[in-house]
């Protein structure tokens, strides 16, 4: 009786497919933190929040319908195949992410690389730009992936930039300091080892 089992899913908060919006749907990650051992950061923990705040935005640009993928992982060695969505969220370092557009939901073609080193709460408002630009410009029937590879990489970049403007915030300059900080450490680090390696 579909009709009975229906009301006991409804009753204990079950979500039937019809409650669960296309962004999510097509939304995989791996499972990272804390079961993987080669996770450098978050995925399977995070999406859910993500794709929240993703619904929330892809509704009010009018854009609850369309169909894409997102895959996220929790290292490069990327398990939920985000190196051909049309939206791939790799994690690179805790608690930041590459973030590569341009592949297709069929997954037969690779996506680029947009921008690397983009901090978890920042996903989304790095996101959102790419989005309206696609809701504006797209072609009849063109998906965001299809959108993206025949745009981009240098295309979308100045887009946004034209749309909000080259400021660079004293946040920014902080973000950008800790991670040439750190890309520097990481290479005296190997630089040690080599050496050592020499030595020996």
């Amino acid at each position: 009786d579909r009709a009975r089992l229906v009301e006991i899913f409804r009753r204990n908060g079950v979500p039937l497919s019809e409650d669960i919006t296309a962004v999510r749907r097509w939304s995989m990650a791996c499972p990272a933190l804390p079961t993987c051992g080669l996770a450098v950061t978050e995925s399977e923990r995070v999406l859910p929040g993500m794709i929240d705040q993703l619904e929330a935005e892809l509704e009010s640009l009018g854009l609850g319908g369309a169909v894409f993928t997102t895959c996220m992982t929790g290292c490069p060695n990327g398990c939920a195949r985000p190196y051909n969505s049309d939206i791939g969220l790799v994690g690179k370092t805790k608690e930041k992410y590459t973030i590569l557009l341009g592949g297709r939901r069929q997954g037969d073609r690779l996506n680029f690389i947009y921008k690397d080193l983009v901090p978890a709460d920042q996903v989304v408002p790095t996101l959102v730009p790419v989005l309206r630009y696609f809701r504006d410009a797209r072609e009849p029937g063109e998906t965001l992936g299809d959108f993206c590879h025949r745009k981009g990489k240098d295309d979308l970049l100045a887009h946004v930039l034209d749309g909000v403007g080259d400021i660079v915030t004293a946040h920014d300059v902080d973000a950008l300091l800790e991670d040439v900080l750190a890309l520097i450490v990481h290479h005296v680090v190997v630089l040690e080892d080599v050496l050592a390696a020499v030595e020996v």
